[in-house]
């Protein structure tokens, strides 16, 4: 099975031009542009409202005694579960290897201005949500169907993030976890997968509470443990910290650059790795965001966007900082997880690989849970026949894992670039056409919170009456 999926067959090769041909400067410019056009239209809310984001993280559920609650905080670890993970410590070293210290840059850019590309999905996600049995459920499947009215795009979407999240993403994590435990412990890529396709299989037959619960324990420790060490890695090296930013953004713009890349090379490997990573407008996070019991739908939306900063800006940074520092990047042979471990073990030791594997491992495994829960509500919308449930989760947390551990690193990362340029060309559509309910949503937000109403509520009958009937919640 291993020589199946391996660097030089035929599979991987095809998969990689797919990658490259979709991964053409026009789903990038589109990505920039949606970002660009969401920041004016909301004024800049990623920047203004940053006080009340994190206000909200305390901001508790809604009652209702026959749903089960997901908590404000609940909803954002588990979005931010998925969003730290592989992409910040592999994703990060794949970006700089490929695109060099100008990658960080594109990086940062796309985070800044799809943050507001993030609130408008999240918002619309947690305006057209629906009550399922005795918990919500809702994403971008949802607001295409009840916003667009299209049953066919809606379902395409469904389908398209059910494979990138449930089946390619968490292929990409358990590879990740094998190259990591491989290189610090020599542990067996094979016998890697298959313990930790069980473990997930045990926590994702739990359901979403158990998902929501785990996220929300190991979530804060493991991103705040990660971001301490390199902290004291950079202070340790502050004399590098000028020359670190001086690398960054000359190289971001085609100046001395790194050994053989373009500047097309450099935003390429930026904006895919920076969305890998925080995932804003690929439509995933909306499918949790949905999920949270609040007063007022820009509350999931101002925490979603608070989620893309704390992955890119603080996770994402601390790696590539690490890598910087070291040097190691100009090194042909390393690349992803490699590079991450060779470049701690250059500032700390040889722990350095002992530490990144246990990182990894955590941040990784709660992304495979979250990303089974992705593809979980969309199985949902799609069908409710429940074999076909089961058979996701066995496929998702146990086949996609173990087939994962194994593969190139090459195959797995393209195949999941594939998946997310479809998703995420969907969504954009969809977000573009329904972002004027984003916009009116935060107007009525920011204008309750003026006369001086601390939590703002939201009545659909009352300030969207056009379409109340479809808000199957807020009505």
């Amino acid at each position: 099975m291993k020589d199946l999926f391996s660097h030089e067959g035929a599979l991987n090769q095809a998969v990689v031009a797919a990658g490259d041909f979709l991964w053409s400067y026009l789903l990038i410019g589109l990505l920039l542009l949606c970002g660009i056009y969401f920041t004016v239209r909301t004024r800049f809310v990623q920047f203004r409202m940053i006080g009340e984001m994190f206000r909200l993280l305390a901001d508790k559920c809604e009652a209702d005694s026959g749903t089960r609650r997901i908590s404000t905080f609940q909803a954002f670890a588990v979005s931010v579960a998925t969003r730290v993970g592989t992409g910040n410590l592999a994703g990060v070293a794949a970006a700089i290897a490929v695109g060099g210290p100008g990658a960080v840059f594109w990086m940062w850019l796309i985070t800044l201005i799809g943050s507001a590309t993030a609130f408008v999905e999240s918002t619309l996600a947690q305006l057209f949500k629906r009550k399922a049995n005795d918990s919500f459920v809702g994403g971008p499947a949802y607001y295409i169907l009840h916003g667009l009215k299209s049953r066919r795009m809606a379902a395409l979407f469904a389908v398209l993030l059910t494979l990138t999240f449930g089946i390619s993403y968490n292929s990409i994590q358990s590879n990740t976890i094998g190259g990591a435990l491989e290189g610090a412990f020599g542990f067996d890529p094979t016998v890697t997968g298959c313990v930790v396709a069980a473990v997930a299989l045990v926590i994702v037959f739990g359901g979403i509470r158990r998902i929501a619960k785990f996220s929300s324990l190991i979530v804060p420790v493991m991103a705040g443990g990660y971001f301490l060490l390199a902290l004291t890695v950079t202070l340790m090296n502050y004399k590098a910290i000028p020359a670190v930013f001086g690398a960054i953004f000359d190289n971001a713009f085609g100046i001395g650059q790194f050994s053989g890349g373009a500047i097309g090379a450099t935003i390429l490997a930026g904006v895919k790795r920076g969305l890998f990573s925080n995932e804003a407008g690929e439509g995933s996070a909306p499918n949790v965001a949905a999920t949270a019991s609040v007063s007022h739908p820009v509350k999931q939306g101002l925490i979603q966007a608070l989620g893309v900063f704390t992955d890119t800006l603080l996770v994402c940074s601390c790696t590539a900082f690490i890598i910087l520092i070291s040097g190691v990047y100009a090194d042909p042979s390393l690349n992803g997880i490699a590079l991450t471990q060779t470049a701690l073990d250059s500032q700390i030791g040889g722990s350095g690989a002992v530490f990144v594997a246990i990182a990894i491992f955590f941040f990784a495994f709660s992304s495979i849970i979250g990303n089974y829960y992705y593809g979980e509500a969309n199985i949902l919308f799609l069908t409710q026949r429940k074999w076909v449930l089961t058979a996701f989760r066995i496929f998702s947390a146990g086949i996609a894992v173990i087939i994962g551990a194994v593969a190139s690193l090459d195959l797995v990362w393209s195949v999941g670039d594939v998946f997310m340029g479809l998703l995420t060309l969907v969504n954009l559509i969809a977000i573009v056409i329904l972002g004027k309910y984003a916009f009116r949503l935060l107007a009525d937000y920011r204008a309750q919170k003026r006369r001086g109403i601390t939590e703002p509520r939201f009545s659909a009958t009352d300030s969207m009456p056009e379409i109340a009937d479809h808000l199957d919640w807020w009505k």
